[in-house]
C-alpha cells in the first residue's frame, strides 16, 4: 500500500519562502512521476510541478517557473517543493501524488494520478 504524507505548509508573507515535503512509503516504480498539485477554494485541483522518480524529467506550470523547485531524495524517499517568491495567488491546499502510470522521458507529464496525500495548507498574505 502506497502512502504519501505532506508536511511544511503554513502562513507566510508575500515574497517569502516555504518548503513542502512529501514522504513516500510502500512500493513505487522509479519510472513513475510524483506531482505537486494545488487547489484553491472554488477552483479545480491543478498540477504545479512534477518530477520523475528517476532520471531528469521535471515539469512546472508557467506561473511558478523560476520560483518553485521540485527535487527528490531517493535515500529518504521524499519529494520536496521549494517555493520562493510566494504570492497571494499561490494560496491553496497543496497535495502530492504519484502517477497512475510511467512517465517516459521526453514525453508530456502524466495526467492521471493514483495515490494522493492528505494535503497541506499554504497561505500567502499580502
Amino acid at each position: 500500500q502506497v502512502q504519501l504524507v505532506e508536511s511544511g505548509g503554513g502562513l507566510v508573507q508575500a515574497g517569502g519562502s516555504l518548503r513542502l515535503s512529501c514522504k513516500v512509503s510502500g512500493p513505487t516504480f522509479s519510472s513513475y512521476a510524483m506531482g505537486w498539485f494545488r487547489q484553491a477554494p472554488g477552483e479545480d485541483r491543478k498540477i504545479v510541478a512534477a518530477i520523475r522518480l528517476s532520471g531528469t524529467s521535471t515539469y512546472y506550470i508557467d506561473s511558478v517557473k523560476g520560483r518553485f523547485t521540485i527535487s527528490r531524495d531517493e535515500d529518504n524517499l521524499t519529494v520536496d517543493l521549494q517555493m520562493n517568491g510566494l504570492k497571494p495567488d499561490d494560496t491553496a491546499a497543496y497535495y502530492c501524488a504519484i502517477s497512475a502510470g510511467p512517465w517516459i522521458e521526453g514525453t508530456p507529464v502524466p495526467t492521471e494520478y493514483g495515490y494522493w496525500g492528505q494535503g497541506t495548507q499554504v497561505t500567502v498574505s499580502s
